[in-house]
């Protein structure tokens, strides 16, 4: 199924730039928008049709967010996994995994519909593949499943929960693996879709409901949604140059909400890129997937 969005068609909600806008993801319940900025340590939310906004500062970097089943939501900070209550915002450590000595921090993830939280890691330095995925398990252990990415990003899973997508952003590549949802294991690694250079990066990554792979070109200054063998099905030319990532949401699933970043970008390319940051909302005509609560 093709997608035709205009350029008019597509509404900045919230129009406060954040340095590394990440992790959009859709309370279907609250009918609200949850994101983070990464660098700036802070979690938002905000209901689209009101513009009620809330923002609760974090004691560290936040890579990444996901909805607890008991209530709140689980993160992955800076070194580890944490739990965030609302609407207090108290944070508490319950896995600490990584220390500055390891050169890495925590990055993008998301749950998996066992109830399990993926996050990866990233290099600091954006070069070496040392960075990890890691699987949050319901009994809130954590475990290294594979290794290789210098950023990993973007975490999906496909509709029957058989592959699992994950990007290298350095090496411009989206990979795909067969997932076992079961053990929550990962096998035959290959590759799904390898950007050209004026493309940009591959960042964040949802599904909808018909299998079809969306991802945020960083640098790219666009969205693709490619069929589930790999194919381009559409790109849909975003109002800046590094949206970072996107989900699924409003009352019929069918609005793709997209952060952004202005992190990085000089004053004069900030000049030309006055929205770069801020949150976008279009309507795509397909449906999204609710996303899976952590059960732990």
């Amino acid at each position: 199924m093709s997608v035709t969005v205009l350029n008019n068609e597509i509404e900045c909600i919230y129009n406060e730039p954040a340095l590394l806008g990440e992790s959009p993801l859709w309370n279907a319940e609250e009918q609200m928008l949850y994101w983070v900025d990464i660098e700036k340590a802070f979690l938002h939310c905000l209901n689209p049709q009101t513009r009620e906004h809330h923002a609760w500062p974090m004691p560290t970097e936040i890579g990444c967010i996901g909805f607890r089943k008991a209530g709140g939501l689980i993160a992955a900070m800076r070194h580890g996994f944490a739990t965030i209550m609302l609407p207090t915002g108290v944070v508490t450590m319950m896995d600490t995994v990584l220390t500055d000595a390891d050169g890495v921090m925590f990055n993008d993830g998301k749950c998996d519909r066992a109830g399990r939280f993926w996050a990866g890691t990233k290099d600091l330095q954006e070069q070496s593949d040392i960075g990890a995925l890691y699987r949050l398990d319901i009994s809130r252990k954590a475990t290294e499943i594979t290794k290789g990415f210098a950023v990993s990003n973007g975490f999906a899973w496909s509709p029957d929960n058989s592959t699992f997508y994950v990007c290298n952003s350095p090496a411009r590549i989206i990979y795909q693996y067969d997932f076992d949802m079961e053990k929550g294991t990962l096998s035959h690694q290959r590759i799904f879709a390898k950007l050209a250079e004026e493309t940009g990066y591959p960042d964040g990554v949802t599904v909808d409901s018909e299998g079809g792979v969306w991802n945020a070109h960083w640098d790219g200054g666009c969205i693709t949604r490619y069929l589930p063998n790999g194919v381009i099905d559409e790109v849909i030319k975003m109002p800046v140059r590094r949206p970072t990532s996107c989900c699924f949401g409003g009352e019929n699933l069918t609005t793709l909400y997209v952060t952004s970043a202005s992190t990085r970008l000089s004053q004069e390319e900030l000049i030309k890129d006055p929205q770069a940051g801020c949150i976008f909302a279009l309507n795509v005509g397909i449906k999204g997937l609710l996303e899976p609560k952590f059960l732990g």
